[in-house]
């Protein structure tokens, strides 16, 4: 039976969805370089910039905002983690290259014979995912600009979920982490420390069509403890100061008179 999956038009700028992050992004956010702003947020433990050339984010403590600063022109990913959930935003710097999407979508039509796809201001994108070419050429579509996560009604047959699987389960691998499906529901388990965690979440959005839910069962390692200082062996004894007498110099003789012949 086929996996449904539904995205429906919720506004995800002022929270982390409850589902964990796949391409498409859940957002495009426009910035300006040089200039900062402001994102308020429901909930968000800590946030990730892929390319910190391009802009960077910050979680201003005590608070639930983001600062986020354009860099440089240009685009790249901000992953946004919250309550053991993800999303990932696209970060717009400037004005870059429009993408070319019309020859990616010609490409997912012929993979997927059912595609409908509408662009302008009423965009969605409706396909059945039946096998690994019609996975791979909607991912080539969904790694653009030209649909958010809302957008998007995916139908998956089992073949094609279950090559989703094998691309994730072969990156999380290397990173002590394991998955399989509960449902149309991913199950991550494992012990890894957070930075794998995080290289973690980063290999689920980009190996994933579609949003897919998320158990997180990850167990995160406790930081490594500070390196400990070497030995300098024992402590070295300082000697009091030795006094030291200084003689004064012998009196001079009195020069001897000569006798007379």
């Amino acid at each position: 039976m086929p996996a449904r999956m539904y995205f429906l038009g919720a506004l995800l700028a002022l929270l982390v969805p409850a589902v964990a992050g796949a391409w498409p992004v859940d957002m495009v956010l426009p910035l300006e370089a040089g200039k900062e702003r402001f994102q308020k947020l429901a909930a968000v433990d800590w946030v990730e910039v892929e390319d910190a050339s391009v802009a960077t984010a910050e979680v201003l403590p005590g608070t639930n905002e983001l600062l986020l600063t354009g860099q440089k022109e240009g685009r790249t990913l901000l992953l946004l983690f919250a309550e053991g959930r993800f999303a990932v935003w696209r970060l717009t710097v400037g004005n870059p290259p429009p993408e070319d999407v019309s020859t990616k979508l010609a490409s997912a039509r012929k993979a997927c014979p059912d595609l409908k796809a509408t662009q302008g201001a009423e965009r969605s994108l409706t396909a059945t995912v039946k096998d690994a070419a019609c996975r791979a050429a909607l991912l080539e579509v969904l790694r653009t600009d030209a649909y958010v996560a809302r957008e998007l009604e995916l139908t998956f047959e089992v073949p094609a979920l279950q090559e989703q699987l094998s691309s994730v389960v072969a990156a999380l691998q290397p990173l002590g982490l394991t998955a399989n499906y509960s449902g149309a529901g991913l199950v991550v388990t494992g012990i890894a420390s957070r930075e794998d965690w995080h290289r973690a979440l980063w290999e689920l959005f980009r190996r994933s069509v579609g949003r897919v839910p998320l158990e997180d069962r990850v167990e995160l390692k406790a930081p490594e403890p500070a390196a400990a200082v070497p030995d300098a062996g024992p402590a070295v004894q300082v000697e009091p100061p030795v006094e030291v007498e200084i003689l004064s110099p012998p009196p001079k003789k009195p020069p001897r008179k000569k006798r007379g012949g």
